[in-house]
């Protein structure tokens, strides 16, 4: 394995900061952050930004219910949606490197008895087509009527199989102007192919990646398991309530991951060494493909260069239909911005998008 003890204890000293980061900017930024929260009716905010060798800020702010005197703390979960991919990809590199799967490892390789009822244009999809939204499956995402829960039966992994089988008969999805085919379908089938060479479940295997370097993954919204933990709020700034929201599980390697921003800032730390250096998991060479690999949308991100520094940003939004979440890696300025919320309106979105341009204008673009 790719061992540095400089990483391994600049990573130890800077998940301690991470609990500890505070200053007079940051205290100045507090106060904008709440203000754009309240003029934005964003229940619960939080946000973080941090380099290589630095957390400059880490605030939770806010009530975890709208219309509750619940208040807001650092060890409150988000559910942080399509930002599961990049963690899904991670660990498919780790499994890459374990020689347990190759990028190039072909989906009916691994599921051959699914091939003869699949569309033809599925025949050759391979795990990096899957991880790069290359596969050309068709979108698929929690608001979609078909199918429907009686026609996919069975427990958990058994209906997440079912459901591959389904999307595989489907018509392909043309690909875009730069030959992307975005779809959460993709990661469905990436996630099969993971269980399947592992022998884990998905659950298993994000557990025991958090294991490995200090981080506490949970899965569907927050308040399904614990009711103390922030509730999501709808489109119309409806507090979600628990219930058995059967599709997140159907779409668990693509988007039902959550975590406390402090938890998910050591998983953007090791990102942005990773960047810079050989790491205890993955050499430099992989976080670059993983992040930038391919133009557009590499492994879990999307990514673009900035038209006015030529900057290489990584980056992605999180949003199944209760909480809003937007993460963001500048690799040539060394800062990460991480944006978590517990509302889906359109007014979160306008709030956390001048948010941004706060701390990028703070902290650099």
């Amino acid at each position: 394995m790719f061992k540095s003890n400089s990483m391994n204890n600049r990573f130890i000293l800077l998940t301690t900061l991470v609990f500890t980061a505070i200053s007079a900017q940051c205290q100045s930024m507090f106060s904008f952050a709440d203000s754009i929260r309240k003029e934005y009716k964003i229940p619960e905010l939080a946000y973080a930004v941090l380099s290589s060798d630095n957390v400059f800020e880490l605030e939770v702010l806010g009530v975890q219910r709208i219309n509750k005197n619940y208040s807001a703390n650092q060890k409150d979960k988000f559910h942080i949606g399509s930002n599961t991919k990049a963690i899904t990809s991670f660990i498919a590199a780790l499994l890459v490197e374990q020689n347990k799967i190759s990028w190039n490892t072909k989906f009916f390789d691994l599921f051959p008895e699914l091939k003869s009822k699949s569309k033809k244009e599925y025949q050759n999809i391979t795990l990096q087509d899957l991880l790069t939204f290359r596969g050309k499956l068709p979108s698929y995402t929690y608001t979609n009527e078909k199918p429907t829960r009686t026609e996919i039966t069975g427990n958990n992994a058994e209906q997440r199989y079912a459901l591959a089988k389904y999307l595989l008969s489907q018509k392909p999805m043309q690909p875009n102007e730069i030959g992307l085919t975005p779809s959460n379908a993709d990661y469905i089938l990436a996630g099969l192919m993971l269980e399947k060479v592992s022998g884990k479940t998905y659950k298993d295997l994000v557990l025991d990646f958090g294991k490995s370097i200090g981080i506490h993954f949970g899965f569907d919204y927050p308040n399904m398991t614990d009711t103390l933990q922030p509730y999501g709020h709808d489109a119309n700034l409806q507090p979600v309530l628990p219930f058995d929201n059967y599709k997140l599980n159907w779409l668990l390697s693509a988007g039902n991951i959550n975590i406390s921003i402090d938890e998910y800032t050591k998983f953007i730390l090791l990102q942005l060494i990773g960047l810079k250096e050989n790491t205890a998991l993955l050499p430099k060479e992989t976080f670059e493909k993983l992040l930038f690999g391919l133009p557009g949308f590499s492994f879990g991100w999307f990514n673009k260069t900035d038209s006015l520094t030529n900057h290489h940003i990584a980056y992605n939004t999180g949003n199944a239909g209760a909480f809003i979440t937007y993460v963001e890696i500048n690799k040539e300025s060394d800062r990460a911005y991480i944006l978590f919320t517990n509302s889906s309106t359109a007014q979160t979105s306008a709030g956390i998008a001048i948010l941004l341009e706060e701390l990028k204008r703070q902290y650099g673009k």
